[in-house]
Formats: C-alpha cells, structure tokens, sequence
C-alpha cells in the first residue's frame, strides 16, 4: 500500500530529498552537543580554562543555529511534500470518479466518496508533512546516540537491551488494538456527511414539514457514534505517551543509580555521566517519535485503504470493442434487450425490449410510475451497459463506439434538473463551450428561456446560486434543455423534463425542437399525453416491458392502458 502511494511524489521527488537531508544533517549537528557539553565538563571547567570553554562554546552555538536553519529547511520541504501528495493523490482519486459508470457511482455513497477525497486524503498528506521529520530523524538520532552512548561506557549503555525491547512491545500492543478503531472512525465520518448534505440538500423539505427537531435527533445520534468512535480509538492511541515516560524514567532512574556507583568506583568522571545522560534522553526520545510514527502510520493506512478502494474499483462500462466510429443518423435498434443493475439480481428492470426508432422521428415513451423508463433511456449513451440483448446505433453496436463520441452525439436533459454555480451563459456553454451568443440566443429561443431571461438582474450574466436555486423548476427545465441544443445532438433525449411547465409553453418548445434540430432523433419521456401527443410512434412500457408500440390515435383505439391514461387526463383537465 504504501509504496502505491509514494509513486504520487514523483514529481516531488527533488523537494524529498531535500527534506530528508535537512533532517539527517540537523540531527547530526544536535548529536555533536553533548559531545562537547561533556569535553566542556571534564576539560574547561575541570582545569578552570575560560579560553576553552569559549571555544567550545562557540563551537556550540554554531551547531545549533546550522540545525536551526536544517531545521526550518527540512519542514518547508517536508510540507511541500505533503501538500503535493494529498493533491496528486485527490485528483487521481477523481480522475477515477470521473470514469466511474452510474453502476460503479452506486457501490458507494455520495457521503463516503467526499469523506474519501477530504478527510482520508488530509489524513495521509498530514502524515507525510508532520511525520516526514521524525520518520527520519528519530532512527538516525536512535542509531547515533547508541554508539556514542557505549562509546562514553558501554557497561551503562546495556540498559538499553532491556528498555528497548520494552517499549517495542508496548507500542506493538497498542497499534494492534488501535488500528481497526481508525477504520470504523472514518465510517462515522461518512455518516455524519451524510446526514448534513441530506439535511442541506432538503433544507425546504425539513423545513415545511417542520422536522428541524428530528434532523438535529438524528444529527446527534451520527455524531454520538462518531465521537464514540473517535474516542475509543484515541483513548487507546494516548497510552502511548504513558508507556514511553514509564520507560523513559524507568530507564534514566537505572542509569544514575549504576552511573552514581560507577563515579564512586571513579569508574566514570562526572562529564561522561552528564553526556551519557543527553545521549540516554535522545534515545528514549527516538523511541518516542518512532512510536507516534507508527500511530500516525496505521491511521493513514486505515485512510488509504478506503481510498484504494476507489482507486481499484473496476470500470464497468469499458471501451474495449470501441472502432473509428461516429453517430451519423440517430437510428436506435434495440433487439431483446435485457437489463438489471446487479448482475446478482434474480429478476430483470427491463425484459426482452425490442424497438426501433428511425433518425429524425419523434418518439414519446409513458407509463407507470417504476415502468423503467429512464432506465430505458439511460441504455443509449451507455450511462449503464445492457445485460443481454443487443443495441444498436446507427446499425452499429453501442460499445462499438467511443464513449466521449457517443455522449456528445447524445443529449439527455434528465428528470432531475442540474444547474451549477456561475452565470447562466456558463451553465448554456457546458452544451458547447465555444458557442458564440447568436448561437446561444437561437437556443434559448426554441427552448423558450427568451421569455423570462430579460427578467434576470442581469440576463445571461445573472449568477445562478448552487443548483439554480435562485430560478424556478420550470425556468430550470428550460435552461438545461437550451443547454442541451446547443450540443447540436445527433439524439436527444427529454426525462419528464417539461413537467414544470404549463402546456401552451410545452407546445412552444416542442415546436421549437422541431425547427432547430429536424434531422435529430427526439426520445420524449412524460406522463401527460398532450407531451406525446404528436410523436410519430407512442411507446408504453409497463413493468419493464413493452406493452404497446402505436400513434396517438391507434393506442387510443386499441390499447387499454393508453385509453385509461387519456381518459384520467382528460378527466383531470374537465375538472
């Protein structure tokens, strides 16, 4: 796992070496202190000469301000290093979202994706900045300060063959229980994203039904089990510093008891004791840092084993049989196709659909609520891949083609309406980027978004707030679908996408359609009649099947389900 994420710092890698020669090289210069503190000791101030211990003090200050400026070094680059991790890792992790098929968006929440790309990515990026200087410098100040420690005496320095293996096993113990802790942690992290972008999202919803009290219930529960978590994973973490000062004294209690008796024995002068002493502290303290390594290093594989999971998440909907091909008709073949969303399933969302649609018809699809005919739709620009079945483009098979081609040659203004920050002139451009204002114009005009753009504070440049909440759901439908004709689609695809507008400006923009895209095939979804009204053939499904296949008039004679539509319809513009 770990070597998986290092290759992000590639292009990091001059700003890691640097980082990692800082903390060597700052970490030598502070072992050579108790060097000459002790020759200060047993030599100066033993013989009582001043111009020696200016020297050597001097000498002293100069290695400390070089560690200081080691130091300031090594966390700039150990910063920048971080940094640039997280960032690399974040947008490889969203790279792959973007790849992700509406099959492969379903095996996670929405929540637990943004807590992977947030809170998961911090926790590494925090790991390699903050961690970086210890991870290095501990080992070498560990390896050092043990030689120059059995350098002074190695009789005393044998204490550390028991105080070691000590401590390593305390640490083991406590990572042991703490890992798994770290995982469920992130897991209620997820939870409560969840329960705020919900209540954010609804926000109108909570609060016309006034269900502010049962939100915040329902907050407090997430946010208990997050706390619950957090606070059984650190209060196992915080055993760490117990257990490292117990040892810490343990061991400096042993080494002044024998080093006393060895200054007795004379044995030992007083200096080396004195220098033993801060070679002891920088030991222990090694152990130390090594140890909240190690902590930080479970926590940051907990995190990274949740984003690998994004990262390995396998592509449903691939390009593999994809040739040199381009939609040029807009006919639509589809020859007993079958659909489920899990392969697992045991029963079908569509069965053995077999229609045909020519270019440049008009085809209206109805029926009940649940009668899958999004689903339906969603087949075509391969937003989800059939189960069994073929479907057809053109004459062609659609994995024959190549996504980027086939979307773009494909326009679908969706049942639920997406409108994004910035102003409406950047919400129409996602059709076309280039598009010149004519263009947008004429768009806007067969999608009827002409009668109430003027209104806007500033037309086209009016912000639009996120998700268009500062527009209603009909002016929403109209623009999503101006944004859709000025893709110029081969196909074009309506999701039940005029339902919030009155039906003299349905036959506006119907009307509209038919003038600025004639050749284009044109798939209608809807529930009301007068939306299908005029399509050259009139599809129903019912429980993922296709009941009938007619004109207005025909359904109207010979199919029930039709009859019983028009007549309920009818009946509800009566009253």
């Amino acid at each position: 796992m770990i070597q998986r994420f290092l290759k992000y710092l590639d292009q990091y890698r001059k700003y890691t070496v640097l980082a990692i020669f800082c903390i060597v090289a700052e970490t030598m210069f502070e072992l050579i202190i108790p060097l000459i503190m002790a020759d200060i000791v047993d030599v100066g101030v033993a013989s009582g000469n001043k111009a020696y211990i200016l020297q050597k003090g001097v000498l002293m200050v100069f290695c400390a301000l070089i560690s200081l400026i080691l130091g300031a070094g090594s966390a700039k680059f150990a910063a920048i290093c971080g940094q640039g991790l997280g960032a690399e890792i974040r947008k490889a992790e969203y790279r792959k979202l973007q790849s992700f098929s509406f099959a492969n968006t379903d095996h996670f929440s929405t929540s637990s994706l943004v807590t992977r790309l947030t809170s998961d990515v911090t926790t590494i990026q925090n790991s390699v900045s903050t961690g970086m200087r210890p991870a290095f410098r501990a080992p070498v100040m560990m390896l050092t300060s043990l030689i120059f420690s059995f350098m002074i005496n190695w009789k005393l320095a044998l204490v550390f063959l028991v105080a070691a293996p000590t401590l390593g096993f305390l640490l083991f113990e406590i990572v042991l229980h703490v890992r798994p802790l770290y995982g469920k942690m992130q897991t209620a992290i997820d939870l409560v994203n969840r329960i705020v972008r919900e209540n954010l999202t609804a926000v109108r919803v909570v609060k016309s039904y006034v269900r502010g009290d049962y939100e915040i219930e329902k907050f407090t529960e997430v946010n208990d089990n997050l706390r619950t978590a957090s606070e059984k994973a650190f209060r196992i973490a915080v055993l760490n510093m117990p257990a490292m000062q117990f040892v810490m004294y343990a061991t400096i209690l042993c080494i002044l008891w024998l080093g006393g008796n060895l200054i007795f024995a004379g044995s030992m002068q007083v200096g080396e004791l004195t220098g033993f002493l801060s070679y002891v502290l920088q030991v222990l303290n090694s152990l130390m840092m090594i140890s909240n390594v190690f902590l930080m290093l479970t926590r940051s594989m907990a995190s990274g084993k949740r984003i690998l999971e994004v990262l390995d998440e396998k592509i449903e909907i691939t390009e593999d049989k994809v040739r040199d091909l381009s939609v040029e008709r807009g006919d639509i073949t589809f020859d007993h196709v079958y659909f489920k969303y899990n392969p697992d399933a045991e029963e079908y969302v569509l069965s053995d659909i077999s229609l045909k649609i020519k270019g440049g018809q008009t085809v209206g699809i109805i029926g009940g609520t649940g009668s899958a005919k999004s689903t339906l739709v969603q087949l075509i620009p391969r937003l989800y891949d059939i189960s069994e079945g073929r479907l057809l483009i053109d004459g062609k098979p659609v994995d024959e083609y190549p996504l980027r081609h086939l979307r773009d040659a494909v326009a679908m203004v969706l049942q639920k309406n997406t409108l994004f920050s910035g102003t409406v002139r950047d919400n129409l451009r996602w059709g076309k980027e280039d598009a010149t204002q004519e263009e947008i114009e004429e768009a806007c005009r067969a999608a009827c978004v002409d009668e109430f753009i003027d209104r806007l504070d500033h037309g086209y440049d009016t912000e639009l707030g996120q998700g268009g909440v500062n527009v209603s759901g009909g002016q929403k439908q109209r623009l999503c679908i101006a944004r859709a004709l000025l893709k110029k689609p081969k196909v074009l695809i309506l999701d039940d996408s005029t339902s919030a507008v009155d039906t003299a400006t349905e036959a506006k923009i119907r009307e509209g359609l038919l003038r600025s895209m004639p050749d284009a095939t044109k798939i209608i979804i809807a529930q009301r009649i007068t939306s299908v009204l005029h399509a050259d053939q009139i599809v129903i499904l019912q429980d993922g099947r296709i009941n009938a296949v007619g004109t207005h008039e025909s359904l109207l004679s010979s199919n029930p389900i039709y009859q019983e539509i028009y007549q309920s319809q009818q009946e509800g513009a009566d009253l």
